[in-house]
Order: C-alpha cells, then structure tokens, then sequence
C-alpha cells in the first residue's frame, strides 16, 4: 500500500452498520486490548449503535477516525473527551486491520485524533494500553506519551493488566 491510498477520515452520521462492523473486527481480532468482548458489545441492540454513532459524528462530542485504502476500511480510532476534566481527551480504541500493521496507519490514526484534541483545545491526551504489550508501549511512547503510573486490571481478562499513558499538547 502507498502512502498516497490511504485516507483517514471522519466516520459519518449515517455509517451506524460500518461503525458496529468496524468496531466488532477490533473485539474479534484484539480481545485482550479493549475493555468489552466481542460477544457482549455484538449482543447490544440497533439503539446502542445509533446514539453511539451519533456520538462520535455530532459537533461538540467525541470523534471516530477511520483508516481506508479505497473502500476498505483497514483501522480505526477514537477521540474522546474526558468526563473527569474538561482540558482532557482520551485515546480510545485504536485499532488496525492484522494485514495493514506495520505501514504507519497506527500512527496515522494518532495523529488525527492529536489533532483533533489541539483543534478541541486539550491540554492532554491520556489512554490506557496494555501493560504486556511492548510494541503498544513503545509506540505510544514514540508519539510522545509517558506512563502515569495509572495500572488497573483490564475488565474482560483481570490477569492482564493496562497501564495509562498521557501526552501533553502544545496548542
């Protein structure tokens, strides 16, 4: 893949089906790097996946970026703001297609999710990662991102462990 196929964009209003799809590749592929298992998020009724979407697609909320080369889409990202302080965001499930890793789409994802929190006026980006996971960890590290410390069991498996990172944001 060149550089010049790949497209990040905006997940849009009307995607509800994509977004769900996207988002249940992730769990399958990765269910030891986010928070909910495939089967329980699957479960979940169209509701759910409208005001989801609608979430991450109205002015003013948390965003959704999408990685595709063509029609495809090959990664994904969320921008977050964080409920427990209002010059933070958070990094939230960030994911690239097996085939696609190792051609900077990873990074690429990051990158628009930064920029969004700088347009959004953040002060810091935060994520949680997994602590066992070396590539994660240094490629967040990488972009700019330390450890805070902030280590807590991951919710679908208590004997893995995730650990938070944070960057700051030049505005």
């Amino acid at each position: 893949m060149s550089a010049y196929s790949l497209r990040i964009r905006r997940i849009e209003p009307h995607e509800i089906a994509l977004h769900r799809d996207v988002r249940l590749r992730a769990l399958r592929d990765a269910p030891d790097a986010f928070g909910e298992a495939a089967a329980e998020v699957e479960a979940r009724p169209a509701l759910y996946w409208e005001d989801l979407t609608r979430s991450v697609t109205e002015p003013g909320r948390h965003v959704m970026f999408l990685a595709c080369e063509g029609d495809a889409v090959c990664g994904s990202i969320y921008g977050l703001r964080d409920a427990e302080s209002s010059n933070s965001g958070r990094v939230g499930g960030s994911w690239v297609e097996p085939s696609y890793r190792r051609r900077g789409i990873g990074n690429a994802l990051l990158q628009a999710v930064i920029s969004w929190a700088k347009d959004q006026r953040f002060e810091r980006l935060r994520l949680w990662a997994p602590a066992a996971s070396a590539a994660a960890l240094a490629f967040y590290r990488q972009a700019g991102f330390a450890e805070t410390g902030q280590r807590r069991a991951l919710a679908t498996n208590a004997a893995l462990e995730i650990v938070e990172l944070q960057c700051a944001l030049s505005n």
